[in-house]
């Protein structure tokens, strides 16, 4: 895929983007190779976060930046809350086997807080249930990556980005389904076993090599998202300011 073109900067100075709900850092990357200078907030300690990290619940992370006014440092805020309450295999799942269990729905809470900060944000999420506007839908194979992933993301705070074409798929994710098995140019970052991809599978086909964690890596969103979103992002801020 043909990365958004960046538009030249007379300034030197690189803005500040936080992180919210930022696992390893996977999307902080891809906001890093696009210009951004990047701080992530975890409620798990993620020592393997490549960028300035911050041990916190996300939440009351970005409350206490709001009442206090360091909010104003961010030019842009990035948010993954869980996604259990709406992710497509949770609720899936629940329904074949009768579970119906219950989650907190963290995507609602994150976007009142987010229009507080008047910042240009974005929410990611699985595909699902999750309660966010689809502005945006990407797939790995638009960036000739070896996993589907398709991901959704809400542009919040007056920006919006094009919507890409999504490219077919050149065949199936490899790995066991309902009993038969199937050999395809993608590997499933999810889960173990039934032909789930090994960790250097994971790495591999999603571009992050800074973690080893199998659990960080089922989690993350490959950085080559976000880099073609934090330059559109860049571009967007760039044509308003002049």
């Amino acid at each position: 895929m043909t990365q958004p073109t960046p538009i030249r900067r007379e300034a030197t100075r690189r803005p500040h983007l936080l992180d919210l709900f930022c696992c390893a850092g996977g999307a902080a990357t891809g906001y890093h190779r696009a210009g951004f200078d990047v701080t992530g907030v975890d409620i798990a300690p993620r020592p393997n976060y490549p960028f300035t990290f911050v041990q916190g619940d996300a939440l009351s992370v970005l409350s206490d930046l709001i009442a206090t006014g360091g909010i104003d440092q961010f030019a842009a805020v990035h948010a993954s809350p869980p996604c259990q309450a709406g992710c497509a295999l949770t609720v899936g799942t629940n329904a074949s086997r009768g579970w119906g269990g219950t989650h907190v729905d963290l995507v609602t809470a994150t976007r009142t807080l987010l229009d507080v900060t008047g910042l240009p944000y974005v929410i990611e999420q699985p595909n699902g249930r999750a309660p966010i506007r689809r502005d945006l839908r990407l797939c790995g194979e638009l960036f000739d990556l070896g996993v589907i992933r398709h991901r959704n993301f809400e542009l919040g705070g007056g920006w919006a980005a094009p919507q890409p074409a999504h490219r077919p798929h050149r065949g199936p994710v490899r790995g066991w389904r309902h009993g038969v098995y199937r050999d395809g140019p993608y590997v499933a970052a999810y889960g173990a076993g039934g032909g789930k991809a090994t960790v250097p599978e994971m790495q591999q086909a999603m571009g992050i090599t800074w973690t080893d964690v199998r659990e960080e890596l089922t989690e993350a969103i490959p950085p080559a998202y976000t880099h073609w979103i934090g330059t559109a992002l860049l571009n967007t801020q760039m044509e308003v300011a002049a």
